[in-house]
């Protein structure tokens, strides 16, 4: 394999889609990789900015969803504001798209598990593990 450089990285496209059935809306969608920055976004989502803690679970999959979900050009169907209405649909065809956006982006159980565990513990975000 050759050496990359600077340049070689940032042209690269290296973006995912995956088209999934979700015969509960009566057709197929298609679903991207999130980027670092909106997995990161996502993951600090799910973060009670006052006390630290993973505890902003609810719509979770729907949050998701929402940063996942494009057209046939790439652009995102929905917005932070529709992540409520989002959050109504099937649970069934929620978990399909999530877990498919999850794959995509290179997100396991065992990340999610680790983010709930890392923000768990003391809010003020000090270690007691050597």
């Amino acid at each position: 394999m050759a050496l990359l450089s600077r340049d070689d990285i940032l042209k690269v496209d290296d973006r995912k889609y995956e088209e999934v059935a979700v015969p509960e809306w009566g057709g197929t969608v298609r679903v991207r990789s999130l980027t670092g920055r909106e997995r990161d976004q996502f993951e600090s989502s799910l973060v009670d900015k006052k006390t630290g803690q993973a505890s902003r679970l609810a719509n979770a999959r729907a949050r998701l969803v929402a940063m996942a979900l494009v057209d046939e050009d790439g652009n995102r169907m929905f917005s932070t504001d529709d992540v409520s209405a989002l959050g109504t649909k099937s649970a069934a065809a929620l978990e399909r798209v999530f877990t498919a956006a999850r794959r995509l982006c290179g997100m396991t159980d065992d990340d999610l598990a680790e983010l709930v565990e890392d923000f768990s513990g003391d809010p003020s975000g000090s270690s007691t593990s050597a």
